[in-house]
């Protein structure tokens, strides 16, 4: 477990960084997730993958700058995204960050996850139901 040593913040640089690493390492081998992660990001570009959801978790939990990508509109694109798959998101991404943070970083980490998957939940279902009713 990390110490969050950068004057105690929620979530320190440390916890962001090890909970992201772990947890994509594993969801990248699970047997439900890793076939979507192994075919939507190429291994030639997983260094730069992780990198990325690093700056998104940095931008999420500590405000800083750095990403500017759309979730929303990369979850859409891959279009086999099921409930299924959220709840098993989530629950590699808790057991992660319980691992690797303090226990107060691991609940507002594990909150804004839950936040997160939610929200994009919600968008995929808009967004197939638009593109249904449109033909």
């Amino acid at each position: 477990m990390s110490s969050g040593s950068d004057t105690d913040p929620l979530v320190s640089e440390a916890e962001i960084e090890a909970t992201i690493t772990l947890f994509y390492g594993r969801a990248r081998e699970d047997a439900l997730l890793g076939p979507i992660f192994r075919g939507a990001v190429p291994d030639a570009q997983w260094t730069e993958h992780i990198a990325k959801i690093i700056a998104f978790w940095r931008k999420v939990l500590r405000r800083q700058p750095g990403y500017e990508g759309n979730p929303m509109q990369v979850h859409v694109a891959l279009d086999v995204l099921q409930r299924e798959h959220f709840e098993r998101w989530l629950m590699l991404f808790e057991t992660a960050a319980r691992e690797t943070c303090r226990p107060h970083a691991a609940d507002a980490f594990v909150e804004r996850a839950r936040l997160i998957a939610s929200s994009l939940q919600h968008g995929l279902d808009f967004f197939r139901a638009r593109d249904q009713a449109a033909g």
